[in-house]
Formats: structure tokens, sequence, C-alpha cells
């Protein structure tokens, strides 16, 4: 009997393992997917605009959203009040808007691989942040283990040989939104559990509220007179879609992730999938890179391994005295039915 419970356990873990894997390299495919084909949109179908594509993104993260969730059924709906719509998810939908167009903004302008290894910056502005405008204090090694982030950041920049100022100026504006929508999701989101894909449903519509009419205003003409100059509207209004499909299974593909990995697996995955999503551009596109811009991303994306796995070593210290804190408290406390001390 415990021979075939541990041929059980072992299937179970092996079972475990595998789902793991499964899930970290489809959240890969659908992360390269999607930076790959909306660089394809931008550079082969010449196609510059980067407002309207972000809005056909949330026009299918919307449809996607509700397809899961009301039709397959795939996740139970939250239920968020009505008021807090438009106090807490409306605030967050601005910022999750302006997180996706500066993204597709940057990939207008630079390689995948300069602005992969930008965004690789968010960790030290998100710190940076909760220190200035929070006033948290953080640990002196989490300071430490950031200096390789900001020095591999700074040498992949000056000697970027497709430097173009407003793409970098977009990506690193991406990270400093990327951060504030992590630290206000802790108070705006506070009391809503949301998984990614109740996140999407609630937010996708008004990001798309919030962009198209700025899409049509801005960038109406511009679609316009790039639908008459093509041959053929049908593969590349079909790519632009897929894109937004993507987009939207990525989403889900994070949900899948979180659910079926530990912290440190999700860390390490994430910024391997930076690596993967550099080679892999580079192989298409071929975007040239210096000698030391390579070692200048190889260094940042080092620096983020190291800063995850210091916040991770730290948190772990933190709830490991904390459970010795509690069990201190129930030594010193007094047992319960115990007669009072006669004075």
């Amino acid at each position: 009997m415990e021979g075939g419970k541990q041929g059980s356990g072992g299937r179970s873990g092996q079972s475990s393992v595998l789902r793991g894997i499964l899930s970290v390299l489809q959240w890969w495919g659908f992360n390269v997917l999607v930076i790959i084909m909306n660089k394809w949109i931008f550079q082969k179908l010449d196609f510059k605009f980067p407002l309207t594509v972000s809005t056909v993104h949330f026009i299918c993260s919307t449809i996607g959203a509700h397809i899961a969730i009301k039709v397959l059924q795939l996740k139970p709906l939250i239920e968020v009040n009505p008021a807090d719509r438009w106090s807490r998810i409306l605030p967050m939908s601005f910022i999750f808007c302006l997180n996706i167009v500066l993204g597709n903004v940057s990939l207008r302008y630079i390689p995948v691989s300069f602005m992969q290894t930008i965004k690789s910056f968010t960790p030290a502005t998100t710190v940076v942040l909760q220190w200035l405008v929070w006033g948290k204090t953080f640990d002196q090694r989490v300071w430490l283990s950031l200096l390789p982030v900001v020095g591999g950041i700074v040498l992949t920049s000056f000697t970027e040989l497709s430097f173009n100022i407003a793409g970098f100026l977009a990506a690193f504006l991406g990270c400093m939104v990327t951060s504030t929508k992590t630290i206000l999701a802790e108070s705006l989101l506070h009391g809503y559990n949301f998984d990614s894909i109740n996140t999407v449903y609630y937010m996708a519509p008004y990001a798309t509220m919030i962009l198209s009419i700025p899409a049509l205003l801005l960038e109406g003409a511009g679609v316009l007179k790039w639908a008459e100059v093509q041959t053929s509207l049908l593969l590349p209004v079909l790519i632009i879609v897929l894109s937004g499909v993507s987009a939207f299974c990525l989403n889900f593909s994070i949900f899948y992730v979180i659910h079926t990995t530990t912290a440190v697996t999700f860390n390490v995955a994430g910024n391997m999938k930076v690596a993967v999503a550099i080679v892999i551009s580079w192989l298409i596109f071929r975007n040239p890179i210096s000698v030391m811009n390579g070692i200048g991303c190889t260094v940042t994306l080092l620096g983020c391994c190291f800063y995850g796995y210091v916040r991770h070593k730290l948190s772990q210290q933190a709830i490991k005295q904390s459970s010795q804190e509690v069990e201190k408290m129930e030594l010193l406390s007094p047992k319960t039915g115990a007669k009072p001390e006669q004075v």
C-alpha cells in the first residue's frame, strides 16, 4: 500500500512539474508572439499607429474576457460594487491603458531587444517610487541588488546602435507607469482578489473607451491613407486582429503560470522570457547589436534575477521571523482554563 502511495505521489509530482513547464512555455510563447507581431505590424506592414493597435488589443481583450467568464465560465466573476467601478476600477483602467500604449509606442521606434532591456528597469523604478512617494524603507541588500540592473541599462542605452529618443522615453515612462500600476493596485483594488482574467474583464472595456477617441482623432486619417495604398487589406487586418487575440491569450497564460509555479520560478522565468524574446526578435529582424550592448543586456537580466532572489529571501526571512514571534507570544501567554492567581 505504501509503495502504491509513493508511486501515486511520484506521478502526481511529475504531473505538477510537467504542468509548470508547459505553463511557462505557453507564457513565453504568447509573450514573444505579441511582441514580434506588434513589431512586424509597425516595421513590416508599415502600420505606424500604436494607439490604433492598442485599441484593437483592448477590443479583443474585452470580447475574450467576456467569453472566458460569461460563456465558457472558465473563471467565476468577481462582483464589484458599482461605485467602485468609477472610483477604483476606472483610474486603474487608465493606467492599464497607458502602460499598453507606451509599450506599443516604444516598439514603434526602437528594436525589441532595447525595449525589453529598458522594461527590465521596472523593479528599480518600483523601489524608488515607493521610497520617494510613499516613504517605504528597504533593506540595504535590495538597493545593492539594483546596482547591476541600473548599470546594465546605462551600458545598453549608451551602446545601442538603433537608439531613438522617442522610443527610449516611451519605454522608460512605461516602466514608471508599470511601477505606479503595481503600487496603486494595492490600495485601489484592496478587497478585490482579482486574477488576470477578471482584471481584463473589468479594465479592458474602460481602456477601450478611454483610447478609442484619441486613436480616432490622432490616427484615423493616417489609417485611412494607409488602407488606400494597400493592394489587399485581408492579410494586414488579420495580423493586426491576431495580435489583439494573442494579447488576450497572454493575460490568460499569466493567470495559468501564476497558479502552477512558485514565486521564484515565476521571477526567473520572467527574466528568461525577456532573453528569449530578445534572441527570437534578433533572428527575425536582425537589428544590429554590438558586443557591449549585448553585455549590457546580459548584466541587466542577471541583475533582475539577483534582485528577485534577494526579495524572495527577505520575504522568507520576514515570514520566518513573524512565525517565531507568534510562537513566542503563545508560549508567554497564559494557558486557557488556568486558575487565576490568588492575591
